[in-house]
């Protein structure tokens, strides 16, 4: 019997062991920190042996396979020990198609993926298509293969998750754009970071549609050094396509080969704003391809809700707006954040810097800012960045912290934004509990 051992016993390393448990492996699962509660359940459940708090090389570097969970960098000692030993490390995404037949639509991308990948899971789903939602949003990717049965699968890949993806195979494959970001886990190197966005390629066919960002420099200029057999699908504001999507006379206009023609006015756009309007074509060209009438195309752009912790509005209080974009963990996700702000800005930022270089927001923010709230426990950077185009920048280290401060430095009219531009683990568990803790914290206000 072939040994499967899983690092990491968060969501993504759960689902693995359980695929790996149904599919008959032996099977070991191993976390350096604490498994929560509702984890160690799943492994109960399953009686699938497993240990936390450490790691054990006795237990480990036996294995025929490694699955590796995407929060986990490759530069931990205990995967060089594997990678020396020979053992072949993967990823759920890769493991987990090896046993799924259904069709796969996979969305990457700096910004913008977990919005689009929303809402084409949404755009099928109200159809009345039989689809998973997975990857890096919803349910664990191996664990619905395990557990469920679906025919098509939306799921949104991180470039952590791409990275050890081999001979995994996307029908429908979209990179929204490409920005820095997590240039900490690739060397420094913007290169290598765009490489492992793109493997969401790999190994496409004829028959396949690759749907992507025209507008978008970095992804063209990589896009001409490499062979993309699939079918090429992109969309544009600027420039009007021969086939995918774009933007003329206050409508998207969607081509899509042997489809008929589908056109949505912007202004009966759910989400109209600028970089959502990216997000609405690459969707609707993906729908298209999918065979969903112009109609229901239309119908869903207009009713879908916008993704909890993307510019969410949470509430006014005293006349000010407390908008929640928490899911802004890097400098573009928090350029578009700003520059669609119509109104004096108190900017909540700051978190674990991921290589930021903040030069692309001092402009929007000299002409937006009125005050910058720091939440983090290293800020000197933000400091140092901006201390010359904002007058006002405070420390906090709590969400009610940097709420309070928000709301003291703010006027009525004005905007408090959090849009961190930074990864929340200084002090969160993750984004999601950063933008629910700055909820909870206007609420009290």
């Amino acid at each position: 019997m072939e040994r499967i051992v899983v690092l990491g016993g968060g969501e993504s390393g759960i689902g693995s062991a359980v695929l790996a448990k149904v599919k008959g492996y032996d099977v070991f699962l191993s976390d350096s920190g604490n498994i929560a509660p509702k984890y160690e359940q799943e492994l109960l459940k399953w009686e699938i042996p497993y240990e936390s708090g450490g790691h054990s090389e006795n237990l480990i570097l036996n294995a025929s396979e490694i699955i590796k969970s995407p929060g986990i960098p490759s530069s931990a000692p205990i995967v060089r020990q594997a990678e020396e030993k020979g053992i072949h490390i993967i990823s759920e995404i890769e493991f987990a198609g090896r046993y799924d037949r259904a069709r796969k639509i996979c969305i990457t991308g700096s910004n913008g993926k977990t919005t689009t990948t929303s809402l084409i899971y949404y755009l099928l789903e109200q159809a009345g298509v039989n689809v998973g939602l997975g990857g890096n949003i919803g349910k664990s990717y191996a664990y619905q293969v395990a557990t469920e049965d679906h025919d098509v699968y939306v799921l949104e890949l991180s470039s952590f998750q791409l990275d050890n993806m081999y001979d995994f195979k996307a029908d429908i494959a979209i990179i929204t754009n490409i920005t820095p970001d997590h240039l900490d886990r690739y060397d420094h190197k913007m290169e290598n970071y765009v490489k492992a966005k793109f493997r969401i390629t790999r190994n496409m066919n004829e028959d396949d549609c690759f749907i992507f960002d025209s507008d978008d420099e970095i992804t063209i200029r990589h896009l001409d050094k490499i062979m993309v057999k699939a079918t090429r699908l992109p969309f544009s504001q600027k420039t009007k396509v021969e086939q995918g999507a774009y933007v003329e006379q206050g409508r998207i206009i969607v081509n899509v080969p042997e489809k008929e023609p589908c056109n949505i006015f912007l202004n009966e756009l759910a989400l109209e704003v600028k970089h959502n309007v990216y997000n609405s074509m690459a969707a609707a060209i993906a729908a298209k391809v999918m065979d969903i009438s112009n109609e229901h195309i239309r119908a869903c752009l207009k009713s879908f809700q916008a993704v909890e912790h993307r510019l969410e509005n949470v509430a006014s209080v005293g006349g000010v707006l407390y908008i929640n974009d928490s899911k802004a963990t890097n400098v573009d996700s928090a350029w578009y954040a700003l520059e669609c702000q119509t109104k004096p800005v108190v900017w909540i930022v700051g978190g674990k810097d991921k290589g930021n270089d903040y030069t692309p927001l001092l402009e929007l923010a000299s002409k937006k800012v009125k005050a910058i709230v720091c939440l983090g426990i290293d800020n000197v950077k933000i400091h140092n960045s901006f201390g010359s185009v904002v007058p006002t920048i405070v420390d906090t280290r709590s969400a009610e912290d940097a709420v309070r401060e928000a709301s003291r430095l703010a006027s009525s009219g004005d905007v408090v934004l959090l849009s961190p531009c930074c990864a929340s683990f200084d002090l969160f568990k993750s984004y999601e509990d950063r933008g629910r803790q700055f909820k909870e914290a206007v609420k009290k206000l």
